[in-house]
This record gives structure tokens, C-alpha cells and sequence, in this order.
């Protein structure tokens, strides 16, 4: 089997050169020792069998970055038996220069000019002949997306495998400057340029959606807009999955019963573990299904590179790296994936402030808790659309204030803990492009969506059989529920809550989406977690329990601040190899959110509310 490497700039279409070549037959890891994923796949046409291995991207073999060492090292292993370096059609030049650095250590390679469609589509004509001539190796012109040339860049690899290797020249015989000055003589030989009207749009466009007057309100704009069909869309289909799910408990009861398993267990399994499974499905998967592929269409667009553009400024004046923008956003899906997503800053410093401020940022799970608090005290229960408007501007308000929570922590602990100034970092921004609506709707599905309900389902389970066990446990006729509800309850007073919803949050580490139920549950003393059918009954519920606006303000400014989920906290742990760092994550948020809370309460108390 022949091994073949991938490797290229960032949104170059690599990824989906990859995946053209491998379909289905591919698997993900770590490079070893490095928290960098890799991605093997098997290609097999005709008659011959590949082993392709999709590099991370770079920018150069100088390695500035874990990504861009993991590439030069590689290369310099000698495990490739070609290498394909895949390039932008319509920025040829830029890519170029890590074209012309790999052939300085090996002759074995294979350009792929991707993107030939949207190069045409700009006018831009790339004269493929002429650059292999140029370069003296196999090159492809390619439109990955629609399959175009797979066929083709295969057996240019072959030619490189049969090619005799070029004389490796030591990379420093040659300056930065002397390499960018040979891509641009390569590339005005090369390359017609495009459109001049297009390049115009897309400057305005830029100009737009990256200004000081009009950049910061369009990205709030937007993600209102998001959270706005979150929440009208995901009411209707949780209802219903919820009533489906818990219809189906029934027969689970019934097929257990029939097994002669006591009732104990019974209960156990179908009103404790399986309830609160049958809660987190209905609840988390709707909006996820929803906001995932809104968010999945944004990056596709190349919108998200103009955010970090948007918010580097601030970051930088607090001495953090502008791409925790990104990963902050990454954040709003799953605090999980965006502890993942702090791999692509270079800088460890800046790394594991990211990492330790990405709970900021509400993730999915504390949406319901946020959504459900607002909508009954601050919305109302009328128009569904008109009222989901409302509460997506509030909830767009909150998120704003985690985001200033985000930049006050990241600046604190780079002045204690992780001093030092920002690094410099290189950030592209990608052409405007027209989404890829069904490869986006299976991504966001199988890739996000899935992965994160089931690392919420794996941490639900255990946490049901707790909770059952504490409600109907009782010492003293009282059940440990309500009495660790009672122990709980001055500290929860001087927050404006009370001991349920504080225990209701402790006991929502393994998920968020579990905390309103426990609440429900440990008002009415079910023993089991109880379906509301309504917001108007869950309120008045709540109301009868002595909720005031206070306590509701300050749910949903504890439900924002508090302590990161148990799968967030064990991803922390993993990437940063230390519990120390993942107790902090833990307490860092925890102590904003009671600090706050007790802000609130104690002004209200002043002012007699």
C-alpha cells in the first residue's frame, strides 16, 4: 500500500480532498504525543490501494506552530511515499511559497490546484501546463467539491512516486523573503487575473462586515437571529419527542416487569435512568439540530474568520489571542468542543486561557434553563414567534455578558497567573462562498450534533440513578433530596435563590439540560423526574415555591456563571494534562456567578424587591 500525503495552506479544500479520495474508509486520531487530530483514510481505484494521510494545515515547514511541526516532521520521516500539496486557485500566489519550501526537502510531489470552479466563476484562468513547467513536478487542476480531477491528481501522484527526488537544499539558504519573491514571479507567469468587479463586491462586503461602525452590530444581529430560530423552531418537535419518549416508558416498565425484576429496580431503570435520558434527548437535540447547522453554514460562508477579526482587538488588549474568538464561538454549541477547538492557538500561554474562559460562554445545555426562565418571567407566554424574538434578543444580552466575563477573566490571569503579551498570528480570510447546504446539514448532524448528544447521554445515565436514589431515599422520613435542598438553602438565599436550584445545579454537573427538572421534581416530591406540559404550569409552580423576578435573574445569571459540565471539565483534564487547571476552570466562572449573584440580591434587597 502506497502512502500518500495531504497537506496544504487552511480553507484550501483539503479536508474535502480527502475526503473525495477516501469516502467512508477513514479513521481519526492524535499524532502521537500531540493533541493535534490526524485523519487516515483508505483509497483504493483503480487497482491500487492508498493509505492517504491528511496532514494539518500550514502555512510554511518553519514551523511556528504544533500543526506546522507535525507537517514538517512528516515530510522529513520519509513514511510518504508521494506527497500532494493542494492550493487555492484563486489565491495561487500565497499558497505557493509551501509549495516551493517541501520541494527544498523533497522532489516527491504533487500539486492540486483546487477550487478551479470558483476560480472561474472570479474570472481568475491558472495555466496549469505552464506552472508544472515552473515547478518541474505533477500538477492538477481540480474542483474537489463536485469530484472533478480525483481521477487525475491520483496518477500525477503516481508520476511522483515514480519521479526522481530533487536535491534538498537546506531551508535556510533561502530567505522568507527570497521564497514569497519566487511565488509571486511564478504566480504572475501562471495566473490571469480575475474579475476586478467581483474582487470590488468582496472588499465592500469585507469592509461591511468587518467595520468599526457596522462589524460588531451585524455579528449580534446575526446570532439573535440564530438563537431566534433555535427557539421558535426547537418548541414544537422537543414537545413532541419528549411526549414520545416518555410514552415509550411505559412499555419499558411493562417488558421489565415481566422479567419478575423488583420494583425497585424497576423504578430504578425506568423512572431514574431512563427518564432522565428520555429529558436530555428531547431537550438538547431539537435546538442542537438546529443552531449546529446555523453555525455549520456561517463557517462554510467564511463569516466566522471576519468574528475573530471583529473581536482580536479586544483580545489583544487583553493580552489573549484573537482566535479565542473562535473558540469562543465553538463554545456556544458545546464548551466541550471548544476546549477542543483551543488547539489552533500557537501559543500555550494563550492556549489555556482559552481553555479556562471557554465556560463563559453558555453552550447548548444551559439554553433550555436560560430560554424557560425568560420566556415565563421577562416574555410571556403569547405569540410563539414574536415571543421566541423577544427572548433571543434577551438571551443575545446574556451572551454578551459572558463574553465580557470571557475578555475581564482572560485578562486577570494573563496579568497572575499566565503573564505575558500576544503572539502575532496569521488569519486568513477565506473567499466568500456559497454554503454546501446538504454536506453541511450531514456535517453539523454527525459531527457535532450526534457526538455531543452522546457524551451528554454517556453522563446522564449515572446521574439519574443518583438522582432516584437521593428522592427516594429518605432518613428520618425526609428524602436526602430535600434535606440537601435544606442544607443548601442559606447560601442559596444570600444568591437570590433557594437550596433547590443551587442542588438542582450541583446536581446538573453530568448536564445542564437536567437541572429544570430537578427542580420540578424536588418542588413537588415526586420521586421521578415529572413532564411540565406547559410554561404557564411550570411557572406557576414556581411562583407557589416563592420565585420572585429576583430569583429569576438570578437563575439565569448562575445558569450562565457557574462551573463547566462534567464531560467540559474531563476535556479540559485531557487537554491540558493537569486536574490542577481543571479545578480552576471549574472555580473561575463558579466565583463570578456567586459573586454576581450576590450583587443582584443584596441591590434588591436595598431596594425592597
Amino acid at each position: 500500500m502506497s502512502t500518500i500525503a495531504l497537506m496544504g495552506n487552511p480553507n484550501v479544500g483539503k479536508s474535502t480532498v480527502f475526503n473525495q479520495l477516501t469516502g467512508l474508509r477513514q479513521h481519526t486520531g492524535n499524532w502521537p504525543g500531540k493533541t493535534v487530530a490526524s485523519a487516515r483514510g483508505r483509497c483504493i481505484r483503480g487497482g491500487r490501494d492508498y493509505m492517504v494521510v491528511d496532514l494539518p494545515g500550514a502555512y510554511s515547514l518553519l514551523a511556528h506552530s504544533q500543526e506546522e511541526e507535525i507537517a514538517r516532521d512528516f515530510i522529513l520521516s520519509g513514511e510518504a511515499d508521494a506527497i500532494i500539496i493542494v492550493c487555492d486557485a484563486t489565491c495561487l500566489e500565497r499558497n505557493l511559497s509551501l509549495v516551493l519550501q517541501t520541494l527544498r526537502l523533497t522532489g516527491r510531489v504533487a500539486v492540486c490546484v483546487n477550487l478551479m470552479d470558483e476560480a472561474q466563476k472570479k474570472h481568475i484562468r491558472v495555466d496549469v501546463a505552464a506552472l508544472e513547467r515552473e515547478l518541474g513536478v505533477p500538477v492538477v487542476g481540480c474542483a474537489a467539491r463536485g469530484g472533478k480531477g480525483m481521477d487525475a491528481l491520483l496518477h500525477a501522484a503516481e508520476r511522483a512516486m515514480a519521479g526522481q527526488m530533487l536535491a534538498p537544499l537546506p531551508m535556510e539558504e533561502q530567505s522568507a523573503a527570497q521564497i514569497y519573491a519566487e511565488a509571486a514571479r511564478i504566480a504572475g507567469a501562471c495566473v490571469q487575473t480575475g474579475d476586478m468587479a467581483y474582487k470590488e463586491k468582496q472588499r465592500r462586503l469585507d469592509a461591511l462586515l468587518t467595520g468599526r461602525a457596522l462589524g460588531l452590530p451585524i455579528m449580534l444581529l446575526l446570532l439573535a437571529g440564530a438563537l431566534w430560530v433555535t427557539i421558535a423552531g426547537a418548541n414544537y418537535p422537543s414537545a413532541l419527542l419528549m411526549r414520545a419518549l416518555f410514552a415509550f416508558e411505559g412499555v419499558l416498565a411493562a417488558a421489565l416487569g415481566g422479567t419478575g425484576a423488583p420494583g425497585w429496580l424497576n423504578g430504578l431503570l425506568t423512572a431514574g435512568v431512563y427518564r432522565v435520558l428520555a429529558w436530555v434527548v428531547s431537550v438538547m437535540l431539537p435546538p442542537m439540530a438546529i443552531f449546529f447547522p446555523l453555525f455549520t453554514l456561517l463557517e462554510d460562508v467564511g463569516y466566522l474568520p471576519r468574528v475573530a477579526f471583529n473581536l482580536d482587538h479586544s483580545f489583544k488588549r487583553c493580552h489573549a489571542c484573537g482566535k479565542q474568538a473562535l473558540t469562543m464561538c465553538m463554545g456556544l454549541g458545546c464548551n466541550a468542543a471548544g476546549v477542543t477547538g483551543c488547539r489552533i492557538i500557537d501559543s500555550p500561554r494563550e492556549r489555556l486561557i482559552a481553555i479556562l474562559t471557554n465556560a463563559f460562554v453558555p453552550c447548548n445545555g444551559r439554553f433550555p434553563i436560560m430560554t424557560s426562565v425568560i420566556g415565563m418571567f421577562f416574555v410571556g407566554t403569547g405569540a410563539a414567534w414574536a415571543g421566541a424574538g423577544l427572548g433571543a434578543l434577551l438571551l443575545t444580552g446574556v451572551i454578551v455578558l459572558g463574553v465580557g466575563f470571557t475578555l475581564l477573566a482572560s485578562r486577570l490571569l494573563s496579568a497572575t497567573l499566565l503573564k505575558g503579551v500576544p503572539s502575532s498570528f496569521t488569519l486568513e480570510m477565506p473567499p466568500y462562498r456559497m454554503p454546501q447546504v446538504g454536506r453541511v446539514l450531514v456535517r453539523s448532524m454527525l459531527d457535532r450534533t450526534l457526538f455531543v448528544l452522546g457524551r451528554a447521554v454517556a453522563v446522564a445515565a449515572p446521574a439519574g440513578l443518583l438522582i432516584w436514589g437521593m428522592a427516594n431515599l429518605s432518613v428520618g422520613g425526609v428524602t436526602l433530596l430535600a434535606r440537601c435542598a435544606a442544607l443548601l438553602n442559606p447560601l442559596g438565599r444570600l444568591m437570590g435563590l433557594d437550596g433547590v436550584i443551587l442542588l438542582a445545579f450541583i446536581l446538573g454537573l453530568p448536564a445542564n439540560e437536567i437541572v429544570v427538572p430537578i427542580m420540578i421534581m424536588a418542588y413537588l416530591q415526586s420521586g421521578a423526574l415529572v413532564e411540565m406540559h406547559s410554561l404557564l404550569a411550570l411557572k406557576d409552580l414556581l411562583l407557589s415555591h416563592g420565585w420572585t423576578w429576583v430569583t429569576a435573574v438570578c437563575t439565569v445569571l448562575f445558569s450562565l456563571l457557574h462551573w463547566p459540565c462534567s464531560t467540559t471539565l474531563l476535556t479540559i483534564k485531557k487537554e491540558t494534562g493537569s486536574y490542577k487547571w481543571a479545578a480552576l476552570a471549574l472555580a473561575l466562572p463558579t466565583v463570578c456567578g456567586v459573586g454576581l449573584c450576590m450583587l443582584v440580591a443584596g441591590a434588591a434587597r436595598l431596594m425592597g424587591a
